[in-house]
């Protein structure tokens, strides 16, 4: 997903809530007034362009994300971005307090993305703690 100008590759088990999690921070990015889309949902393919990580999605899911329990819904999407992070959902109090300093979640394409693990369950928007977390890279 993309939020501002910003790329960032959501992970986790099946069932960990990242569709709702890119879902939800969509479309509260886009009520403070910026941009925000979806690159892909469930799939995304991964390159090095210029040494930058470049996600692009697969055209038989463009447009697609699927709302666990409830379908397939459209969504507007962009075709590519160049990512900077990646983010895990978590789920206090299940997983750690305190995740690993300078976490980063390994590539198949050789590299790594710094890491982030966001709650999706509790008081704070995932989007407050990533503006929190992130200050430089989102400014909302």
């Amino acid at each position: 997903m993309v939020l501002g100008t910003t790329g960032f590759l959501i992970t986790g088990p099946s069932g960990s809530g990242k569709s709702a999690l890119a879902l939800a921070c969509i479309y509260e990015v886009r009520r403070r007034g910026r941009f925000a889309a979806l690159v892909a949902d469930d799939r995304v393919d991964l390159s090095l362009e210029n040494d930058r990580i470049v996600a692009r999605c697969p055209a038989a899911i463009r447009g697609l994300i699927e709302v666990r329990g409830s379908g397939i819904a459209e969504v507007e999407t962009i075709s590519a971005c160049v990512l900077e992070g990646a983010i895990m959902p978590s789920r206090p109090p299940f997983d750690p307090r305190l995740p690993p300093e300078q976490e980063e979640l390994p590539l198949q394409i050789g590299r790594s993305l710094p890491l982030l693990r966001l709650p999706v369950e509790g008081p704070l928007s995932p989007v407050d703690a990533l503006v929190a977390l992130l200050p430089e890279k989102l400014g909302l």
